[in-house]
C-alpha cells in the first residue's frame, strides 16, 4: 500500500472526465486499498476520487464520520445522513431535491474555500468493490460530499459551481 499524490489546482488533469470501471480485479483492490490510505493521510478530509491522484477511473471514497464524531464532542446536531466509510465504483446520481448553499474545501484546492449551491438529498447508484448494486439516499453534509466527488469525476471542482468570486475564501486552518 502507498501514500499517493494528490494533483493540485491549476492542474489541467483534474479537468479530465472519468471512465468507467469494467475490471474488478487484484489491480481495482490494489489501488483502492492505496485511494484509501491516501485519503486517511491527508488532513481531515471525507472523501477522495480516484482523478485526485491521476487515475482516470469513476471512483471515490467518501466517510463523513469524523464530522459527525466532531459535532458529538462538541455537542452540536449533525444535520446529514452517515452511512459510515462507502467506497462506491461508477456512481451515479438517479434523484436529487432541495437546494442548499454551504462551504466546500478540497484536498485538490488547498488554498481555497468556497460557498456553493447543492441538491440537499441525493439517491445514487454504485456498484461496490465485490460488484454488488447499492442504492444509497443521502441527505445534508453527506450528500454534498458525494455530489463533490463525483465532480471530479466529471472532470470539475467546486470552483466550477460558485456563483460569484464573493463566495470564494482564502482558506485560514486546514480542517
Amino acid at each position: 500500500m502507498a501514500v499517493l499524490d494528490i494533483l493540485t489546482y491549476p492542474d489541467a488533469r483534474l479537468k479530465q472526465p472519468s471512465l468507467p470501471v469494467d475490471s474488478f480485479d487484484k489491480n481495482l483492490t490494489n489501488f483502492i486499498h492505496d485511494l484509501e490510505q491516501t485519503m486517511d493521510a491527508g488532513p481531515g478530509g471525507v472523501g477522495i476520487a480516484a482523478p485526485q491522484v491521476n487515475k482516470f477511473l469513476r471512483i471515490i471514497i467518501v466517510d463523513v464520520s469524523p464530522m459527525a464524531n466532531m459535532a458529538k464532542t462538541k455537542k452540536r446536531r449533525f444535520k446529514s445522513s452517515n452511512h459510515g466509510r462507502l467506497i462506491l465504483i461508477n456512481p451515479e446520481i438517479t434523484s436529487a431535491s432541495g437546494a442548499e448553499v454551504a462551504r466546500e474545501g478540497c484536498l485538490s484546492v488547498p488554498d481555497y474555500t468556497a460557498n456553493v449551491e447543492r441538491p440537499g438529498v441525493i439517491t445514487i447508484r454504485a456498484k461496490t468493490v465485490n460488484q454488488e448494486i447499492k442504492n444509497i439516499e443521502c441527505k445534508g453534509f453527506e450528500a454534498r460530499a458525494m455530489l463533490h466527488e463525483i465532480d471530479h469525476l466529471d472532470g470539475k471542482l467546486f470552483l466550477d459551481r460558485i456563483i460569484s468570486t464573493r463566495e470564494l475564501f482564502r482558506r485560514k486552518v486546514y480542517n
